[in-house]
């Protein structure tokens, strides 16, 4: 399964440049076999930086949740098996970053990032950078 992270699933969804070709390869691929996933909260996440106007793109978040959804993305809900792992990680405080995490290591996903927090974290998760 791969997880995106929420800027590489916001890239995905709006065919943005920045997802580099590798990636956009192999979420194809996760598409086509039903393992492309996107944890809830990144919704929550993607909405929060729509609302303080830190993303600029011109769709509202339910109607990029939609479209992700429609693709055959699947969202994973946050479990609370999830929220009390991401407590326990060694990992920056960022209580977004912490559950998406929480949720590629118990759904044993590769996470898809561009996050150089998250691509160097000290975590034993298995990881792809967005970019390449």
């Amino acid at each position: 399964m791969l997880l995106l992270d929420t800027h590489a699933a916001i890239w995905y969804a709006t065919d943005d440049p920045s997802l580099g070709k590798r990636s956009r390869a192999l979420i194809d691929t996760a598409v086509r076999a039903g393992h492309l996933a996107v944890s809830a909260i990144s919704f929550w996440e993607l909405a929060l930086l729509l609302a303080k106007g830190r993303l600029a793109v011109s769709l509202p978040a339910d109607e990029l949740r939609s479209m992700l959804l429609d693709t055959g993305v699947v969202e994973v809900p946050v479990s609370g098996d999830i929220a009390l792992l991401s407590v326990s990680l060694d990992l920056h405080p960022d209580p977004a970053d912490r559950l998406i995490v929480a949720t590629a290591l118990l759904n044993h996903a590769t996470l898809v990032t561009a996050d150089e927090r998250l691509l160097n974290c000290k975590q034993a998760l298995k990881r792809h950078n967005a970019r390449k």
